[in-house]
């Protein structure tokens, strides 16, 4: 069984031609079309009723329907030295869930609740499967995966006191999973750097195939020993070290170079009405929030703590 990288070869969806599907919204409806690869039309999107579209001027919508969201708590090597102090940080995986409601499309809004102080970036890949997928081996689990994007799984900190074993509302807020603008295939996945940027400043930056500690192929045999994961779900494959806090107005983003860029503008909104009603728990700023909020500044490269305070303004 192949487990472990490098990859002796590569899987049908990671072989060319490259394909990029995006869905958009026009005059109240979704649509769905292609990325031109080449030609005088190449950077265009050519709708699957066959108009063709400037791709930068349009409403993305995000390009998956899920049932579930699984996410990988860590995934990447740097990751788990920032958190763990050691290469892997489990000896198998551990997952949460986000819920549908919390998918954001490209250039969507981020919102930030003014009772909330520690919202985090996580730059990130998905991974969108696309056929019914139940009881496989690592090796078949290739053939179930339609194709990749790139994702900010992001987080409001201040929840981890009461949420720390759920991430419900840690991860499942509203509008805390932009994703796409498209899913990619026809691409090695495993030969792309990923990297995360607050106002175009450089946070967060790994070589996949480098850094990952369990690929795509194992985590969806591990989900689908007892889990049955439907066409359109999404896992998310954790991110890289330096995920931190941003404040409101800031424009984070996540490039995987090969697949795409998907961005989202972080706004402030009010506090929830019931939370001056002293309904739930309140957010927090304990000990625990900040030191995954905060992370390990020693264990991360100067320049992404730099880039960070540019980008605040601090």
């Amino acid at each position: 069984m192949n487990f472990e990288f490098p990859l002796q070869s590569l899987p049908a969806v990671m072989q060319g031609p490259r394909v990029e599907r995006r869905r958009v919204l026009i005059g109240g409806s979704a649509f769905w079309g292609t990325m031109v690869e080449e030609g005088a039309d190449a950077g265009r999107l050519r709708l699957d009723d066959g108009r063709m579209l400037d791709a930068d001027a349009q409403t993305y919508l995000p390009p998956v329907n899920p049932s579930k969201i699984i996410a990988v708590h860590i995934s990447y090597s740097s990751r788990s030295m920032e958190t763990r102090n050691k290469p892997k940080p489990t000896e198998t995986p551990t997952y949460f869930t986000k819920p549908p409601t919390s998918l954001n499309g490209h250039k969507g809004q981020i919102l930030k609740p003014a009772d909330c102080k520690y919202l985090n970036y996580e730059g990130e890949y998905a991974v969108v499967i696309g056929r019914t997928c139940r009881n496989v081996t690592p090796d078949e689990a290739w053939d179930y995966i339609e194709g990749f994007c790139p994702a900010l799984d992001m987080g409001l900190q201040d929840f981890r006191d009461t949420d720390q074993g759920s991430m419900l509302r840690v991860k499942g807020a509203d509008t805390l999973l932009p994703i796409g603008p498209g899913i990619v295939r026809g691409v090695d996945l495993f030969a792309q750097t990923l990297r995360t940027t607050v106002d175009g400043l450089v946070v967060q930056e790994a070589h996949i195939g480098e850094e990952t500690i369990w690929g795509p192929h194992y985590v969806i045999a591990d989900i689908a020993r007892h889990i049955t994961l439907m066409p359109g779900d999404v896992i998310l494959m954790g991110t890289p070290c330096h995920s931190r806090s941003v404040n409101p107005g800031n424009v984070v983003a996540c490039e995987i170079t090969g697949i795409g860029r998907v961005e989202g503008t972080v706004v402030a909104i009010d506090a929830p009405r019931a939370a001056a009603l002293g309904v739930g728990h309140a957010p927090t700023d304990s000990p625990e929030v900040r030191r995954v909020a905060l992370g390990f500044d020693e264990r991360v490269p100067e320049h992404f703590k730099a880039n960070l305070r540019t980008a605040k303004g601090e």
